[in-house]
C-alpha cells in the first residue's frame, strides 16, 4: 500500500489515530503498548471471527505483556441487545478488568457497536479499541464513537457516544468474508462516493470488478478514501448536531426495511443499499438530482449485487410508519438526507403521509 501513514481524528483529549493496512493485526501489542492506560484487555469476538483472528491478536497483546480475557458474543443483528449486553458486562466484571482496562473489538460491526457501549457503560465508561474486520466496518462502524444495541421499537434506540482510542483496519481480513458481506459493506462505500466525494465514485464505477476480485491495493486505497472521509466528518460533528447527519443517506428507510423484516432478512448494507436508491429518486423528484446520476447510483450498487428495490411483500404504510420510529424524527416529521448532485446533500423533512405517498410512487 502507498500510504500508510495513520489517520488523525482530531477531538481535543478524544483524539485518536485509525490505522489503515495489512497484515498488521499481528502486530497489534507493540502498536497498542504505548497507547494503553493498563494492561487488562476484554477481547470482545463473535463464534465466526474467533477461530479465523482470535488467536493471532490474543498472542500479540499478550507478547506485549496484556493480560486478555476473551468474551464471545453470538454473531448476528438479533443480538444486539440489552441481554447480550448484561451478559457482556457480568463476563468483564467476573474477569476483574478496571477503569484502567480497555475492550478490543474484533469482529463486524454488530461487535463494534456492542462492545463500544459496554465500554461506555461498564465502569461508567472505560477505553475501547475497533479492530474492524468486515468491509462495512471498517469504512462506517468503527469511526465515530456511535455505539449501540437494538431494542424492540427500533435499531440502535439504546446506546452513547463513545470514542475509540483506535482503530486498526487490516483489509487483509476482508479476503474471509463471504461474498455477501463483502457486496453489503460496498453499500456503505457507495455511499461516500454519492454524498462527499465524487472521485471516489468514479472510481468505483472504474474499478468495481478489481474490487469484487478482492484486489489489495484498491481495496486499501478505498478503506483509506472511507476512513478519512468519515473522520472529516466526526471532526466537524462529533454528535450529529449538523453535517454528521449526511452519513445516514439511505439509513433511514434502510432501518425501517431492516425492523420490518426483523432483521432476518436483510445485512445492513444490503437495506441500505435499498433506502439509497430510494433517497436518489427521491431526491430526483424534489431537489433537481439528475435522473442520470439516480441511475448511476442503482447501476453501481447492482453491479456490486446489492438489492436495489423495496421488496414487494412490505406494505408502504407499514414501512412509512417504521421510519417515523428513526431517531433523526423532528416533531412529526422525518429528515431525509438526499442529494443535489454527486458529492452535494441536502436534507428533506416529510410527514407520514408523504412518505406514503412516495413510496407508493417508487
Amino acid at each position: 500500500m502507498s500510504d500508510r501513514t495513520p489517520i488523525k481524528v482530531e477531538l481535543r483529549d478524544r483524539s485518536y489515530e485509525i490505522d489503515v493496512g495489512v497484515e498488521s493485526l499481528g502486530r497489534i501489542g507493540e502498536i497498542l503498548a504505548p497507547i494503553l492506560k493498563g494492561k487488562k484487555i476484554g477481547l470482545i469476538t463473535d463464534p465466526v471471527v474467533e477461530p479465523l483472528y482470535a488467536g493471532r491478536v490474543r498472542g500479540s497483546l499478550e507478547g506485549a505483556g496484556f493480560s486478555v480475557a476473551q468474551v464471545l458474543v453470538p454473531a448476528g443483528e438479533e443480538h444486539k441487545n440489552l441481554t447480550e449486553l448484561e451478559r457482556v458486562h457480568e463476563e468483564l466484571a467476573a474477569a476483574r478488568l478496571e477503569r484502567s482496562s480497555t475492550l478490543v473489538a474484533l469482529g463486524g460491526g454488530v461487535i463494534g457497536d456492542m462492545t463500544g457501549f459496554a465500554a461506555a457503560s461498564f465502569l461508567r465508561g472505560i477505553d475501547v479499541v475497533q479492530v474492524p474486520t468486515t468491509l462495512l466496518a471498517q469504512v462506517d462502524s468503527s469511526i465515530g464513537g456511535k455505539t449501540g444495541v437494538n431494542i424492540r421499537a427500533g435499531k440502535n434506540l439504546v446506546g452513547a457516544f463513545h470514542q475509540p482510542r483506535y482503530v486498526l483496519a487490516d483489509v487483509e481480513t476482508l479476503a474471509t468474508l463471504p461474498p455477501r458481506e463483502l457486496r453489503a459493506g460496498l453499500a456503505e462505500v457507495v455511499k461516500y462516493g454519492v454524498i462527499l466525494a465524487p472521485e471516489l465514485f468514479s472510481l468505483l464505477e472504474e474499478r468495481a470488478e478489481a474490487i469484487l476480485a478482492l484486489d489489495r491495493e484498491i481495496l486499501a486505497e478505498v478503506v483509506r478514501e472511507c476512513a478519512a472521509a468519515k473522520a472529516r466528518v466526526v471532526m466537524e460533528d462529533e454528535k450529529e448536531g449538523g453535517l454528521r447527519a449526511i452519513l445516514n443517506f439511505g439509513h433511514t428507510l434502510g432501518h425501517a426495511v431492516e425492523a420490518l423484516t426483523e432483521y432476518r432478512s436483510f445485512l445492513h448494507g444490503e437495506a441500505v443499499s435499498i433506502g439509497m436508491v430510494f433517497a436518489s429518486r427521491l431526491s430526483s423528484a424534489r431537489h433537481g438530482f439528475p435522473v442520470a446520476d439516480a441511475d448511476r447510483v442503482a447501476a453501481l450498487l447492482k453491479r456490486f449485487g446489492l438489492p436495489i428495490t423495496i421488496p414487494g411483500e412490505l406494505d408502504r404504510g407499514d414501512l412509512a410508519r417504521a421510519v417515523e420510529t428513526d431517531k433523526k424524527r423532528q416533531a412529526d416529521r422525518v429528515k431525509f438526507v438526499c442529494v443535489e448532485q454527486i458529492g452535494k446533500t441536502q436534507f428533506e423533512l416529510l410527514s407520514t403521509e408523504e412518505i406514503e405517498e412516495t413510496l407508493r410512487a417508487t
